[in-house]
């Protein structure tokens, strides 16, 4: 569709060739309900023009659009290779001669990849971890919220892009993007949100008062994370987001992410009649959907599959499952209960770990293997979403249910904040 009519029709003037508009990636991405809400197009837009609906909590024009084509080029659903972004692999059980120990000297990544989807991906070390004091609200053994105080603590970070819980009575259980910026403020966002956030919009930070040159770590899933290294490794006028100051990124290992209404209010509040002031906790592991009350109760038992209604359709081409380009992934499937899966991808996330060594209790990961079934189950979804853009009656869905026996603990979904 010709967006310069008006103009060709008083001056004659073609529109201009080569570019993207933004009209075209709500057409392609975000009105084709493919839309991840991972909010790198409101963060890449060099003119501010891209902002967030507040009805659909989906991007919206706020001002006119340059056609600077970039919300499309990193839109993990539009035109990013986002496979592109991933370091070369190492072996699912690397020896000490196969660990790809990537560059990480300056902020910018560098977008050369390796093979695709071997193994883990990059791995320097691996482990099971959990934070050595626990507090309440964590999900997998506080290991993010534990890291990230850390880090605040010595002075390596300004602040970490997290999710909390909204502040509005009538979102119970929605995560909302914020930087935190002190321990109280990382433990505030303990725990688990299924929905997400639009996070990458929340790098405007100047209502944080951080300074000139903050320091952020940024906690989110791996369509997030791919997101801030394309944008990282292209140097453009990024206006009010500070893509440069992300020094840091963990990846919540993820398989889907929901829709907060349909999740959260129509299928646990309508349907089940879940009291959402009196839960204490949302997981979906082991194939199931989780909710327990603070006294205990669980609300809710079922398969997750019965949920998958109110997933986001975007998620299901994603083949991304491990987050691998990311300086950390760390997730529960590989550990036992209580203790999260930890890959340490870069020299960047290395140090970090290291900073925070003397806070967590660290042992060998009990299942990498886990891990990488998982992984393929996931790629396999992606490659039937894939078929069905040629062939809509084509299957999309695997039912869960069926793998449980090779893949026990591995059915786990996004989460959208520090653990």
């Amino acid at each position: 569709m010709k967006r310069y009519r008006l103009r060709e029709e008083m001056n004659g003037i073609d529109e201009p060739p080569g570019k993207v508009w933004f009209w075209e990636l709500a057409a392609g991405v975000i009105d084709a309900d493919r839309c991840i809400q991972c909010g790198t197009c409101v963060a890449a837009c060099p003119s501010n023009s891209i902002g967030i609906n507040e009805d659909t909590f989906l991007p919206e024009l706020v001002k006119m659009c340059t056609g600077c084509s970039l919300c499309w080029d990193f839109c993990p659903r539009g035109g990013l290779r986002y496979e592109a972004l991933w370091p070369p692999s190492t072996t699912a059980e690397p020896s000490e001669d196969d660990v790809v120990r990537v560059d990480s000297s300056d902020t910018y990544w560098k977008i050369t990849g390796g093979p695709p989807a071997e193994g883990l991906g990059a791995v320097v070390e691996k482990y099971a971890v959990r934070a050595s004091t626990r507090t309440d609200g964590v999900q997998d053994g506080g290991a993010v919220s534990a890291l990230l105080i850390a880090l605040l603590a010595a002075g390596e970070i300004n602040g970490a892009l997290v999710a909390k819980p909204s502040d509005d009575p009538e979102e119970p259980w929605k995560g909302i993007a914020t930087i935190a910026r002190n321990p109280e403020e990382v433990l505030a966002a303990a725990g688990s949100f299924y929905n997400q956030t639009m996070a990458l919009a929340e790098l405007d930070l100047a209502k944080y008062k951080l300074g000139p040159n903050p320091k952020i770590a940024v906690v989110g899933t791996p369509c997030e994370i791919q997101g801030i290294r394309a944008m990282q490794a292209r140097r453009w006028p990024t206006g009010a987001h500070r893509v440069d100051s992300v020094v840091l990124t963990i990846a919540l290992m993820c398989t889907k992410s929901f829709d907060y209404e349909g999740l959260i209010l129509k299928e646990l509040r309508d349907r089940r009649r879940v009291d959402l002031d009196r839960v204490e906790k949302i997981d979906v592991i082991h194939g199931k959907m989780i909710v327990e009350y603070r006294d205990g109760q669980l609300a809710v038992d079922e398969p997750v599959k019965n949920f998958h209604g109110s997933a986001l359709k975007g998620c299901d081409e994603c083949a991304d499952f491990l987050g691998r380009s990311a300086d950390i992934s760390m997730g529960s499937v590989g550990s036992m209960s209580g203790w999260t899966s930890t890959i340490i991808r870069t020299e960047r996330g290395l140090a970090a770990f290291e900073r925070a060594r003397s806070k967590l209790d660290v042992r060998t990961m009990d299942d990498p293997d886990a891990l990488v079934r998982l992984d393929n189950l996931d790629k396999r979804i992606a490659f039937r979403s894939l078929e069905r853009t040629f062939d809509p009656d084509a299957p999309l869905f695997v039912d869960y249910e069926d793998h449980i026996r090779d893949y026990a603990d591995s059915d786990r979904h996004a989460v959208v904040s520090a653990r």
